[in-house]
């Protein structure tokens, strides 16, 4: 049994994956869990980094600035933001991406997208994710590539890789959910979440053979 550090996530989806296998899961973030469990702590992740923990996962740290999508706007900022407001937020991402990277924890994962120069430049012993995996490798029908930066832990196995839709096909628009989902207050809540499949995944083949099988 490993004792597995969730954070970043409100969710469950993950920790519910890991301790249904019997590992010693907690899941950390500002919010409390949507699922109401005693295994959650809210607050910041970063205050447990040095509790003993096996393995640390990290699901969907604010990461605007660090992206490579949304790296125009610091330099033109959105409205009703300044330039040096955008530059505060991302430096603050990369010292949060950092904490996490650099933790004294054997083996880590930190899910992310692929980050533009400048965020590579501000991370502490900064390294290229591993992998990046979509969610219909895992028998989810969906789309959303997921980049995961991993320490001491073996990028993921598909498990039941589908076939992705035609494109302009209903279905792949029905896949495309995630990315077509209206401007709104609840939209990150739904980029947010974990894909079970991912996490069933995750839990089969994170931590290694032996810890699984101890007691």
């Amino acid at each position: 049994m490993a004792r597995i550090l969730i954070a970043c996530e409100f969710s469950g989806v993950v920790r519910r994956a890991f301790s249904t296998r019997g590992h010693d899961a907690w899941s950390c973030d500002l919010l409390p869990a949507e699922d109401g469990s005693n295994r959650h702590i809210v607050g910041d992740a970063r205050d447990l980094l040095h509790d003993g923990w096996d393995m640390l996962a990290v699901f969907h740290p604010p990461c605007t600035r660090l992206c490579n999508s949304g790296v125009r706007w610091l330099s033109v900022p959105p409205k009703g933001k300044t330039v040096e407001q955008m530059q505060d937020e991302l430096r603050e991402g990369a010292a949060l991406f950092s904490a996490f990277w650099n933790a004294p924890i054997p083996r880590i994962a930190v899910e992310n997208p692929i980050m533009h120069r400048r965020a590579k430049a501000l991370i502490e012993g900064y390294e290229p994710p591993a992998q990046t995996v979509q969610p219909w490798w895992f028998g989810e029908p969906a789309f959303k590539a997921t980049s995961f930066y991993l320490r001491g832990l073996p990028p993921l196995e598909p498990t039941n890789r589908l076939t992705p839709p035609a494109a302009g096909t209903d279905e792949h628009k029905a896949w495309s959910a995630i990315h077509r989902a209206p401007p709104g207050p609840n939209r990150w809540k739904i980029r947010s979440r974990t894909f079970p499949g991912i996490a069933a995944a995750m839990a089969d083949q994170w931590p290694g053979e032996d810890e699984r099988t101890a007691a």
